[in-house]
């Protein structure tokens, strides 16, 4: 058996490093935010104390139930995925969240190495986690990256691939797929397609353009 102090040494260690965490997820507005993280952490702590515990008396006393304490945190970490897909949010094609989710992840597991008195590796999985979170932020937002826009136009009976997406290509985007449909009756034509871009190409300056067309009724656009 754990002494006691060593048992609060490992609960207070998790509040640490799971509320850091937390707290920066909260500093950004998001759901799973500085207590969430924290008690994730102190449960996972929590889960593998009493593992271990188990683990304990069944060497001590062969008659005591045997337990593999492996069990318990694998069960942990299949709760937490389900906590963790709570907090990813689809809204329209945007999808967000997922980091968030990858912290409740990551924070159980930390929390789970603490509880297993792995004080090093705890400590190394926090560091790295909160540098990728805070150091990394400012290499992401420098990094050059495709600008994807999903793009829906409707037109009349007279409308033309070319001449639709020729606004587009003038100004740097490229077509990476297109489909369509048709509507002989309504005499509608519908152009769907996806562009993307490397550079800070203006999209309002497109679709004021592509609106000018005579033939073109509605345009949407999602990023």
């Amino acid at each position: 058996m754990e002494a006691s102090y060593e048992i609060i040494f490992k609960l207070l260690l998790g509040t640490l490093l799971g509320g850091t965490i937390g707290f920066e997820r909260q500093t950004h507005g998001r759901a799973a935010g500085f207590r969430t993280q924290l008690l994730v952490c102190v449960a996972c702590v929590l889960i593998m104390i009493v593992s271990e515990s188990y683990y304990a008396k069944s060497a001590v006393n062969p008659e005591f139930m045997r337990i593999d304490p492996t069990r318990i945190a694998a069960g942990a970490m299949t709760g937490v995925g389900f906590l963790g897909a709570g907090v990813i949010l689809k809204t329209g094609l945007s999808i967000q969240g997922l980091t968030t989710a990858a912290c409740i992840w990551i924070v159980s597991a930390i929390g789970l190495a603490v509880g297993a008195g792995q004080y090093f590796a705890a400590i190394s999985g926090f560091a790295i986690t909160f540098f990728s979170l805070w150091g990394l932020r400012v290499l992401e937002v420098r990094m050059p990256r495709l600008a994807y826009r999903y793009v829906t136009v409707t037109t009349d009976d007279s409308g033309d691939e070319e001449v639709v997406t020729m606004p587009f290509e003038k100004k740097g985007f490229e077509i990476v797929k297109m489909d369509y449909m048709m509507a002989p009756r309504e005499k509608e034509k519908t152009f769907i397609f996806t562009v993307t871009t490397k550079e800070d190409a203006s999209i309002k300056e497109v679709v004021k353009e592509v609106t000018g067309l005579s033939a073109v009724k509605k345009i949407e656009v999602k990023s």
